[in-house]
């Protein structure tokens, strides 16, 4: 992405990553319905282990994804330098 846009986020690739994977999750289906429909057992276990591996893909993406907006949502708060007041 840095070549094409002159910028680096990782958040981005993230997203599109997820974003790809869960597409092709999605297209794997119908590649599984059309070798069930043509009695290719094979070839139906092949693609449901692909649209499983996918899927595996994406919780980790996702999991990526959210420490990273945990991390800036942590770094975006405003910290307290005031000392505690007296008596509390």
């Amino acid at each position: 992405m840095h070549q094409q846009t002159g910028t680096r986020d990782v958040s981005y690739d993230l997203v599109s990553v997820l974003y790809h994977t869960l597409q092709e999750a999605a297209t794997i289906q119908q590649y599984i319905d059309d070798a069930k429909e043509h009695g290719d057992e094979d070839a139906a276990g092949f693609f449901a282990e692909l649209q499983e591996q996918d899927r595996s893909r994406a919780e980790r993406a996702k999991s990526l994804l959210a420490a990273r907006f945990e991390e800036q949502s942590l770094a975006a708060r405003p910290r307290s330098t005031a000392a505690p007041a007296e008596g509390a």
